[in-house]
C-alpha cells in the first residue's frame, strides 16, 4: 500500500517511523511527504498540497498529523482525492467540522480511521469482562508534567483559538484525549448522541488560553457517569488510568500500557496498530477499529469545551514555580481521589485542598519494611526505538539516594535496571541503533518490546510474565521474571531472576554488538545504569580493580561504588563475563553473548543479587556483603 504522511515535523515523525516499520514487513511503501517545510534528505516526493501529492503518487492512504484546526479541511480533501485517511486525534475541534468530515466519508465511501491509538488496545473490549459485573461508572485520573516549552512548541500550542479559528489544544482535548476516548469506548458511548449532560471545570496554572488542569463529568444516555480529572502540572509523570466502578468490585485500566489491574493482579493485552488496521481495511475490508463515527462522543465533549468560558487561573499562592515548569503540589492525590469518588476538583476543595489529599498513585514498588526502595515501572510514553520494557527506576538506598538513571543524554535508551538484549533473532530489544557488521551502528526498523502478560505480587516483590514481541508482532520469546527486596544489614538486597524461552518453534539466538565485530561491546542481559554525576566512581571485583581490568572478567561478584553509594552485583545462577563502563558512563551487567552468539535450545535462566548500600564500600566490606547477603555464587573462571 502506498502511503503519504502529512505533517512530519512534530508527532508525524512517529508516523513516518511506523510506515518504515510496515515497509520493512512488506505491507507499506512511503510514497510522499506533505508539509509546508518538509525535512531535507527525503527520497520521496514532497510538497505542501496534500490532494495533489495523493494524485501524483497514487497513494491509497494518507496519514494526517497536522495541527488540530487543519484536520477537517485536509481530511475531506484527502478523501475526495481518492485516499483512505488515518487522521490524528482529535478528529476536529467542533461538531460542525466533525460532520463535514463525516459527509466526505459518506460521499466517497472511503475509510477514515481516527488516531486514538489506545482504542486499538485489546484491553478495551476486555475491561468489562475482567471487571466481572455490570459497569456503574468510570473515573479517569491523569497527572503529567509539561515544561514551559510545551506551551510554546507551535503557534497553536495552549490556544483555544488562533486567528479566529478554533484550535482547542487543552489538557482534556489533546494530551489526555486518549483517556477520554478510552473511557467512552469502555462505556460504549461512541456517537454524538451517546453523551447527555456535561459538567466542566477548566483551570490553568500556566499563562495560556486553554486548560492545563481540569475536571469533566459526563452523564451518558444510558445513565452511566464518567468523571475525569487531569492535569499537566504534576511534579512527575504517572501512568493515567480508568477506575472502573462495578456494583461491588472495581478495576483499573492503564490505557497507555494496555494493562488491567483487578484483585491485585495486572493483566497485559496486545494492541493492533491503527495504520496496519487501515491498510487491512483497504486490502480486504477488515473493519476499522476507530472509524470516525466511533469518536462522536469525544467530539461532543470537545465541542462543549469549545463553547465553555475560558479556564479560570489558579491563584499563584497554590502554584510552585520551578526553572522549567509550574507544579501544583499534590494534584496527583486529588486526581486519584476524584477517580475513586467520581468527584470534580471543586467538590474536593481545589485549589485549597492541594497537598491535603494524600492518595498514593497506583504503582508497583519494592519495599523493605515500610520503606519504598524501588519503583518497578512500565512506561506508556516510549517510542519503538526505545525498545519499551519494564524496569526498576528510581532505585534508592535506605538513605534515599537514587542509584539508577533513565534516558540519560548519552544513551536515551538506557532505563534503570532491567533486562535488555541487543539482538534476539534479529530484533533489537536494547533500543537505539543496531550494530551492522562492516557498516557500524544504524537505526533500523527492527525494535521489539517486552509486553506484559501478568504481574502478580509475591512475598517481597513481584512475579512478572512477559512476551518479547518483535517489530512485526511475532512473539519471539517468553520470559518469567521475579524480583524481590529484602533487608541486608545496613543495606538492602535485590534478588532478580529471569528465564527466557523461545516461542517460534526453533532455537532462540541472542547476540551482542561484539558478535558482529564491535570490539568490547558484549552487552546484553541484566543491565544496571547508574547515575553519571556520581562522584568518585570506581569498580572492582575480588581479583581486580578498574574498568579495563574487570571488563570481560568472569568472576562471581563485582562492585560499582561512589562516594555516596555502593552496588555489589553477585551472579547466583549462571556465570557470564561482566560488561562494565565507568569512564564513559556508569553501567554494569553480566553479558549473555560476550563474543559469540548464544543459542538457546530450550530455556535460559539467570539470577543475580544486588546489594544496595549507602556510602562507599571497601573491597573487604563488599566481600563481606557477598558472604552475608547473597546466595552462594558460582566459582570464578578465567576471563574470555
Amino acid at each position: 500500500m502506498r502511503v503519504v504522511v502529512a505533517g512530519v515535523n512534530g508527532y508525524g515523525r512517529n508516523h513516518l517511523e511506523n510506515v518504515r516499520r510496515l515497509a520493512a514487513a512488506g505491507r507499506a511503501e512511503l510514497a510522499g511527504v506533505c508539509d509546508i517545510a518538509p525535512p531535507s534528505g527525503l527520497d520521496v516526493p514532497s510538497g505542501p498540497d496534500l490532494p495533489a501529492l495523493i494524485r501524483e503518487t497514487g497513494a491509497e492512504a494518507a496519514v494526517i498529523a497536522t495541527p488540530i484546526h487543519t484536520h477537517a479541511p485536509l481530511a475531506a480533501a484527502a478523501l475526495r482525492a481518492g485516499a483512505h485517511v488515518l487522521l490524528e486525534k482529535p478528529p476536529a475541534p467542533s461538531v460542525a467540522e466533525f460532520r463535514a468530515i463525516s459527509a466526505a466519508v459518506a460521499e466517497t465511501g472511503l475509510g477514515c480511521q481516527v488516531g486514538f491509538q489506545a482504542l486499538g488496545s485489546h484491553a478495551i473490549p476486555a475491561a468489562r469482562e475482567l471487571l466481572g459485573e455490570p459497569l456503574r461508572a468510570i473515573g479517569v485520573a491523569g497527572a503529567w508534567t509539561r515544561p514551559f516549552s510545551y506551551f510554546t512548541r507551535s503557534p497553536w500550542a495552549g490556544r483555544r483559538r488562533l486567528d479566529g479559528v478554533d484550535v482547542m489544544d487543552g489538557a482534556l482535548t489533546n494530551p489526555f484525549a486518549h483517556a477520554v476516548a478510552s473511557a467512552l469506548a469502555v462505556a460504549g458511548a461512541d456517537t454524538v448522541d451517546s453523551v447527555g449532560g456535561i459538567e466542566l471545570e477548566l483551570f490553568r496554572a500556566n499563562e495560556i488560553e486553554s486548560d492545563d488542569t481540569s475536571s469533566a463529568r459526563l452523564r451518558l444516555a444510558d445513565g452511566t457517569d464518567i468523571a475525569i480529572t487531569v492535569s499537566l502540572c504534576s511534579a512527575r509523570r504517572t501512568e493515567p488510568y480508568l477506575h472502573l466502578h462495578g456494583e461491588t468490585r472495581s478495576a483499573r485500566l492503564f490505557y497507555t500500557l494496555d494493562e488491567i489491574e483487578a484483585d491485585g493482579v495486572r493483566t497485559g493485552f496486545g494492541r493492533t496498530d491503527l495504520l496496519g488496521n487501515l491498510l487491512a481495511h483497504i486490502r480486504d475490508g477488515t473493519p476499522l477499529l476507530v472509524p470516525l463515527a466511533r469518536t462522536g462522543g469525544f467530539t461532543r465533549l470537545l465541542d462543549a469545551i469549545r463553547l465553555a468560558p475560558p479556564p479560570r487561573p489558579v491563584e499563584k499562592r497554590f502554584v510552585r514555580t520551578e526553572p522549567s515548569r509550574l507544579v501544583l503540589p499534590g494534584i496527583e492525590g486529588l486526581a486519584v481521589r476524584a477517580a475513586r469518588d467520581l468527584a470534580t476538583l471543586s467538590e474536593l476543595g481545589f485549589p485549597g485542598s492541594l497537598g491535603a489529599v494524600r492518595e498514593p498513585w497506583p504503582e508497583t514498588a519494592l519495599r523493605v519494611g515500610a520503606r519504598e526502595v524501588a519503583s518497578y515501572v512500565q512506561r506508556g510514553d516510549l517510542q519503538a526505538t526505545d525498545a519499551p520494557r519494564p524496569h526498576l527506576h528510581p532505585v534508592r538506598t535506605l538513605g534515599g539516594t537514587v542509584v539508577t538513571e533513565t534516558q540519560p543524554d548519552d544513551h536515551v535508551h538506557h532505563f534503570g535496571a532491567g533486562v535488555a538484549v541487543a539482538d534476539v533473532d534479529g530484533a533489537n530489544f536494547w533500543g537505539g541503533s543496531t550494530y551492522v557488521r562492516d557498516e557500524g551502528p544504524k537505526i533500523l526498523p527492527n525494535h521489539g518490546r517486552q509486553r506484559r502478560r501478568t504481574l502478580r505480587p509475591i512475598p517481597g516483590g513481584y512475579a512478572d510474565a512477559l512476551d518479547w514481541v518483535g517489530p512485526d508482532g511475532t512473539v519471539l520469546a517468553a520470559e518469567e521474571r521475579t524480583l524481590t527486596a529484602r533487608p541486608a544489614g545496613d543495606a538492602w538486597a535485590l534478588d532478580f531472576a529471569f528465564t527466557l524461552t523461545g516461542r517460534t518453534g526453533k532455537p532462540l539466538v541472542l547476540q551482542s554488538s561484539a558478535c558482529k565485530g564491535r570490539a568490547g561491546a558484549g552487552y546484553g542481559g541484566f543491565f544496571w545504569r547508574a547515575p553519571k554525576d556520581s562522584a568518585g566512581l570506581a569498580v572492582f571485583t575480588g581479583e581486580a580493580a578498574g574498568e579495563e581490568a574487570v571488563h570481560g572478567s568472569v568472576t562471581p561478584w563485582l562492585a560499582l561504588v561512589s562516594d555516596a553509594w555502593s552496588l555489589v552485583f553477585v551472579q547466583t545462577a549462571g556465570l557470564d563475563p561482566w560488561f562494565v563502563r565507568v569512564a564513559q558512563y556508569p553501567g554494569v551487567g553480566p553479558a549473555l553473548a560476550w563474543e559469540k552468539p548464544l543459542t538457546v535450545a530450550e530455556g535460559l535462566t539467570r539470577a543475580l543479587t544486588v546489594v544496595v548500600a549507602d556510602g562507599r564500600l571497601t573491597p573487604g566490606q563488599a566481600r563481606e556483603a557477598v558472604s552475608a547477603h547473597a546466595p552462594s555464587p558460582g566459582a570464578p573462571r578465567s576471563p574470555r
